[in-house]
């Protein structure tokens, strides 16, 4: 006799509220996935690639890779953050050049109209 649909997983998704957005809508289906997944496991009615794809995340490979990925990231982010601050210091001494000048008397760009 075939397993029928428990009541509980009809229940859940229909006090669901409905996402507003799409980044929130997927977060949504992806946590729906990942709850039938848990159930097939506990069920013993889960694929081999279910399976296997938890097998996987479990794994020192996986976690050594995501820890890579997460060092890339913060990397990237201070390259970025140093960029935007060179920019930003750069900016700064043209325009303690440009005060400079305009004290010592010497003409500026601005000062050729006087």
């Amino acid at each position: 006799m075939p397993k029928g649909k428990s009541s509980n997983s009809s229940v859940t998704t229909s006090k669901m509220r409905t996402a507003l957005s799409p980044e929130a809508r997927e977060n949504q289906l992806i946590s729906l996935a990942v709850d039938l997944a848990e159930q097939q496991l506990r069920d013993g009615t889960a694929s081999s690639q279910v399976i296997t794809h938890y097998l996987k995340l479990g794994s020192t490979k996986e976690k050594i890779e995501k820890e890579i990925l997460e060092k890339q990231k913060e990397l990237i982010e201070a390259k970025t953050k140093n960029i935007n601050s060179s920019s930003e210091a750069k900016e700064l001494y043209a325009n303690a050049l440009a005060a400079f000048r305009r004290y010592s008397g010497a003409k500026g760009e601005d000062d050729d109209e006087y």
